[in-house]
């Protein structure tokens, strides 16, 4: 079986051209950015071990689990991270959040981070390898979900503190800068269902899934030094009702940021009082 053929059965077979390139690069054992050499060797034979590990791949992805947690790891704001179902697969809508974030820090030297809900450090490490400056802290409930993180960061050679927590509770300290992507899925929401192989702990928050950003919202002031930020990731249709938790809380500056689809998908606000 050569390449060519190889990634036309997967066709027939249900997978997305893309994530069959994905699948093939990895059980070839080549990086993920080689699709044009796929294209330039198509003729190549498959030897029998790597289009077993094709064939297996494939049919686990026609499974509906993600190419991420099959290849092991996932590009998020040029850095490439190891995944597992220990943690949520990153999306790129999450890069906005990333760049509010590095743009509201700006004028901070030395600032001081922390990301609520890290899973696989994502976002704590994008801010970090931007600003090596800043005192990054990752927080997460999971061990496992910290397991991950850790190990990210001891790849990229980015130095951060990873604290097992419930977003804020127990913390002592102040931060410029508060940024999360919680969970934020309506507990009956039909999407779950497609979600089924990452951690549902990760996803659903109650019967509106908002139930964990009201939790960090009520939490935040205090532990947000006069002039820091509050920046949440949220539902496609949740803006306005962030933003109302926001301003309710006593946040100034309050407004949202549109992902590439043009939908509002972050949300902030500025603590301007002593908490």
């Amino acid at each position: 079986m050569t390449i060519a053929q190889a990634l036309a059965t997967a066709a027939r077979e249900g997978v997305q051209r893309l994530d069959a390139q994905l699948l093939l690069l990895h059980a070839l054992g080549r990086p993920q950015v080689d699709r044009a050499w796929l294209l330039a060797h198509d003729g190549d034979p498959l030897t029998q071990p790597v289009a077993q590990a094709f064939s297996q791949a494939c049919s686990r992805r026609l499974a509906g689990e993600p190419v991420a947690y099959i290849v092991g790891h996932k590009e998020f704001f040029g850095l490439d991270l190891l995944v597992d179902a220990r943690v949520l697969v990153p999306r790129p809508d999450t890069e906005v959040l990333v760049d509010w974030a590095l743009a509201v820090l700006e004028r901070t030297s030395v600032p001081a981070v922390a990301d609520l809900g890290t899973g696989s450090g994502a976002i704590a490490l994008a801010i970090k390898h931007s600003r090596p400056d800043a005192r990054v802290t990752a927080i997460d409930a999971s061990a496992g979900a910290l397991e991950v993180a850790r190990s990210n960061a001891a790849q990229l050679g980015l130095a951060m503190d990873c604290v097992r927590g419930h977003w804020l509770a127990g913390l002592g300290q102040r931060f410029d800068l508060l940024v999360s992507n919680p969970p934020y899925v309506a507990d009956a929401d039909f999407h779950l269902a497609a979600l089924a192989h990452e951690p549902r702990t990760a996803l659903a928050s109650g019967a509106d899934g908002l139930d964990d950003i009201r939790e960090i919202v009520e939490q935040a002031p205090q532990h947000l030094t006069r002039g820091g930020w509050l920046l949440l990731e949220h539902g496609w249709d949740q803006a306005g009702a962030v933003r109302k938790l926001l301003a309710q809380a006593g946040f100034a500056d309050v407004g949202s940021r549109r992902d590439l689809a043009d939908i509002e998908r972050c949300s902030g606000g500025r603590w301007l009082e002593r908490g």
